[in-house]
C-alpha cells in the first residue's frame, strides 16, 4: 500500500504501480466517488475501447410464461 500527501491545492499524485495496476494513462478521466469517508477514482474507458467487453456473456435470461 502507498501513501500520498494533499498539495495545498488538494492535488494528489497516484502511485507509479497504482496508475499500471488500474492501467490509467496520460489525460484519461476518472470517476471521482465519495463511499462515507472514503473516496473512489474509477478509470472512465472511451466507448469505442468497450466494444466487444461482454462477448461470451450468458444472454439467457427465464422469462415468466406471459412475456416474450
Amino acid at each position: 500500500m502507498s501513501e500520498v500527501t494533499v498539495s495545498p491545492k488538494y492535488q494528489v499524485v497516484i502511485p507509479k504501480e497504482a496508475r499500471e495496476a488500474a492501467g490509467i494513462s496520460v489525460g484519461q478521466k476518472l470517476e471521482v466517488i465519495v463511499l462515507g469517508e472514503r473516496i473512489e477514482l474509477i478509470p472512465l474507458k472511451p466507448v469505442k475501447q468497450m466494444r466487444g467487453f461482454l462477448r461470451g456473456i450468458d444472454t439467457e435470461v427465464a422469462r415468466e410464461d406471459d412475456r416474450l
